[in-house]
């Protein structure tokens, strides 16, 4: 149930809730008024017609000596003081009656009773129950639209809310709520949302340009150094050497990649390519022992070879270094599956995805957590679908799914 209906169906509980509440108390309240009122004309009825019979020896109209149908209560009065019950029946009736009795003249003498039916009181009440209870319908038949629809609006600006959330943390950092109606609760936390997009693009571009700028300012001595390499006397140290600058070349060049990635600024070349070609060429590039699997039925697609063969690439040697061989890449279709036999994803990459400069344990293997980082970014540029997954039997499994 959407929180739209569950405030419609709130206030119509609430409106049921009053509605009983209120018709209770009104039923209760006329039926003692009626009640109340009746005693007191019973009693000033005896009153009257005793001091009548009293000074005349006749009968008031409806006034009776020892009537027979006297309540027992009333028919044995201890004193010559006038009494009230509410009780009793007419004869051959069930309507509601009220009786005043007093004695004549002391102890012995004829009890003179007055008799009050208040039947039509008792119908006339039956009558406000029924108004009141169509009233609460015809209140509840217009509230509750009227409950839907305010709930509709307050919705409708909570989506919006929560539709700008969900795209910032898709990576949209430019998503805004904007303004919206009305200055309440829902109006600050929009802000509020639009306030730590605002804060976490700033800081993100910050970072991002802060490794751009460091990538960019060690690519030249870093060229330099691979330089000084190659003119070392050849021996174990300048081999060392030269591995070593390698990868702190292809360290900056990989984060330049991420910083262009990061930027926006990559854009995919399309041309209509063999998969499994490409796919075996980018394997037999990383010239480590990986298992190619392309008897399926695979697909002709519209892509950027060249990022496809980067994304290929890196999945398989992240397979290689964190992983156990055998190593399996399969083509089928537009799909591409790689799948090693090693102790699989950590659940934190599972979770929330690859991370810049994070390995795992360090039993995982070496390395600066960027492989995966630029092949979900190479992914996202292809509009391409990268998924990180731990197979049952053991072993990590990356599936990259490529628009036909």
């Amino acid at each position: 149930m959407t929180l739209r209906w569950k405030i419609a169906a709130l206030a119509a509980a609430t409106a049921c809730t009053v509605a009983l509440v209120v018709g209770l108390l009104v039923h209760v309240w006329t039926k003692h008024d009626i009640r109340h009122r009746a005693e007191r004309q019973a009693h000033d009825d005896v009153v009257s017609a005793t001091d009548v019979y009293r000074r005349s020896g006749t009968l008031a109209r409806d006034a009776r000596l020892d009537p027979t149908d006297l309540p027992y209560s009333l028919s044995r009065p201890t004193d010559d003081e006038p009494h009230v019950s509410y009780g009793g029946n007419v004869p051959g009736s069930t309507d509601p009656t009220v009786w005043g009795a007093q004695r004549v003249s002391g102890p012995g003498s004829p009890v003179l009773a007055v008799q009050i039916t208040i039947n039509n009181e008792f119908n006339e009440l039956h009558r406000l129950d029924l108004t009141m209870v169509v009233a609460s319908l015809i209140a509840l038949a217009v509230t509750t639209p009227l409950a839907a629809f305010g709930a509709g609006a307050l919705s409708h600006r909570l989506r919006r809310v929560s539709e700008t959330a969900v795209q910032i943390s898709g990576g949209d950092l430019d998503a805004r709520t904007g303004r919206t109606r009305g200055r309440d609760e829902v109006s600050d936390i929009a802000a509020a949302v639009d306030l730590m997009a605002d804060t976490l693009s700033r800081r993100l571009r910050d970072e991002r340009r802060f490794t751009a700028d460091v990538a960019h300012e060690l690519r030249t001595p870093v060229g330099g150094l691979l330089v000084t390499a190659d003119l070392l006397p050849s021996g174990e140290t300048e081999d060392l050497l030269r591995a070593r600058v390698r990868d702190l070349r292809g360290l900056v060049e990989d984060l330049l990649e991420i910083s262009r990635l990061d930027a926006g600024a990559e854009q995919a070349v399309h041309a209509r390519v063999p998969l499994d070609a490409v796919v075996s060429e980018a394997v037999t590039r990383t010239g480590l022992p990986t298992e190619v699997d392309a008897t399926g039925q695979a697909e002709h697609v519209e892509t950027d070879p060249r990022r496809l063969e980067r994304i290929v690439g890196n999945l398989v040697v992240n397979a290689h270094r964190h992983g156990e061989t055998p190593v399996r890449v399969t083509v089928e279709g537009s799909t591409v599956v790689v799948r090693d036999h090693g102790p699989g994803f950590p659940a934190d990459l599972l979770r929330d995805g690859p991370r810049r400069f994070q390995t795992g344990a360090a039993e995982r293997g070496t390395g600066h957590g960027l492989g995966l980082t630029i092949a979900v970014g190479q992914a996202r540029v292809l509009g391409a679908d990268l998924r990180f997954e731990n197979a049952p039997d053991g072993g990590a499994v990356a599936t990259l799914h490529l628009p036909s």
